[in-house]
């Protein structure tokens, strides 16, 4: 489900759910949300890279579970995953890399909004699919990613669900570089270990004077987003969504009234 491996002061967490394209259940939010909390207590590590296993960074939310939660309100337990992660993600104090080796679908793509460098595989794309599932968007990504990628280009993606290619994400401010697909991890651990040299409370110190300016928007973003959310899933159009997702078919918005 995660993979750790430490490369000096440089942590590798690479998501292991290849059969899932590395989609987020409540095991695997747990599973990261914890590694973060130890990478961050451990004195000997300085960076964290997150990469994925097989052709898939990650396609989000598990829409399997989703559909579960969506139906059953009283799910007992079930969900409390995402809000620790974010709460991990957020809150992680070092310097954390992304390396997206390919798809990175909701949360694929919402989660770089959190990572203080992020490196694209060539095959890498984007898409934040939130309309198209009935919803808005999550992570603080209506926040972060107009502040990344700029207005119209974040506002044309989360309206349209629109894809986003490896070379529209460096152009748009989503990443730094993009880097041959057999070269990526290699390339970002190579980067981790620029910053690794120095001295954690500096990089750490660093970071926080960069991040401070945003973090009462981004909690703010969450708020509102956590509201609405809320408020579309389990409607009639998320529903919909969500069974034609399982049902392998497009989804049909047209019988639903307002929709």
């Amino acid at each position: 489900m995660l993979r750790t491996d430490d490369h000096g002061r440089v942590r590798l967490l690479t998501l292991d759910r290849p059969e899932a394209l590395n989609a987020f259940d409540t095991e695997l939010y747990d599973a990261v949300a914890t590694a973060l909390n130890d990478a961050s207590a451990d004195g000997a590590i300085a960076v964290v890279v997150l990469t994925g296993e097989g052709r898939a960074f990650s396609a989000g939310q598990d829409l399997g579970e989703m559909a579960t939660l969506a139906q059953d309100v009283d799910a007992s337990g079930v969900g409390h995953g995402f809000p620790r992660f974010m709460d991990a993600l957020i809150g992680f104090p070092k310097p954390l890399i992304a390396a997206v080796n390919g798809l990175g679908v909701g949360l694929g793509l919402t989660l770089v909004g959190h990572c203080d460098l992020t490196l694209v595989a060539e095959s890498a794309r984007f898409r934040p699919p939130f309309t198209a599932l009935g919803v808005v968007p999550e992570a603080a990504s209506s926040y972060t990613l107009p502040a990344m990628m700029g207005w119209q280009a974040a506002t044309h993606a989360l309206l349209t669900s629109a894809w986003i290619s490896a070379d529209e994400a460096v152009a748009s401010g989503l990443a730094l570089r993009k880097v041959a697909d057999a070269d990526l991890v290699d390339e970002a651990l190579a980067l981790a270990a620029q910053i690794a040299v120095w001295p954690i409370s500096s990089v750490v110190g660093t970071k926080r004077v960069i991040r401070a300016a945003h973090t009462e928007a981004i909690a703010a973003a969450r708020r509102r987003e956590d509201r609405e959310f809320s408020q579309r899933t389990g409607s009639p159009a998320n529903l919909e969504a969500l069974t034609a997702f399982l049902e392998k078919r497009p989804p049909d918005f047209s019988a639903i009234p307002g929709e």
